[in-house]
């Protein structure tokens, strides 16, 4: 398996694990699938900017994602960025998604940035552990400010410090 930048021909593998989590899980507080338009759009918009897309590929094609983008657009925020990681369901507890995320943080650190958040749905547990294993630590509890699958949710933000540990 290699950990890389995405190409645009990662894009469809990338599209499937998106509209799989939405459709599938709250970690995604939508229910709208997106289009191969609008991740084309969306990848181009983060490169642009010099964000990382990176993918985790081997033979059989793209087994995860990761990123991030700006936490809030005022510049009083312009050191802190929100982190993205979603793996195909059937690659889930391999480590995967740790690879993707510990990639992240020597690329945030490049451009300057200070802090890295996660917004985790309160109910997913295993996230929650997966992202305090890799030094976040938990800041927030937001209550019922989400909506899917006819329940409210709760939204977790944890946090982690660029800088090495």
């Amino acid at each position: 398996m290699d950990i890389r930048d995405a190409e645009e021909s990662d894009l469809p593998g990338l599209l499937a694990i998106y509209n799989d989590v939405i459709a599938t899980s709250t970690a995604i507080y939508s229910y709208v699938p997106v289009t191969l338009e609008d991740r084309t759009q969306w990848w181009r918009a983060r490169i642009a900017l010099g964000y990382p897309v990176l993918v985790a590929v081997d033979g059989a094609g793209v087994l995860g994602f990761s990123t991030f983008g700006d936490f809030r657009t005022w510049p009083g925020y312009r050191f802190t960025v929100e982190h993205s990681v979603h793996v195909r369901s059937d690659c889930r507890g391999h480590g995967i998604g740790k690879q993707l995320v510990t990639a992240l943080f020597p690329r945030a650190s490049a451009l300057g940035k200070h802090v890295m958040i996660a917004g985790v749905d309160a109910a997913n547990a295993a996230s929650i552990r997966f992202h305090e294993r890799l030094g976040f630590e938990k800041t927030g509890h937001l209550r019922e400010v989400g909506h899917k699958f006819d329940r409210w949710l709760d939204l977790v933000f944890l946090q982690r410090s660029i800088a090495a540990r």
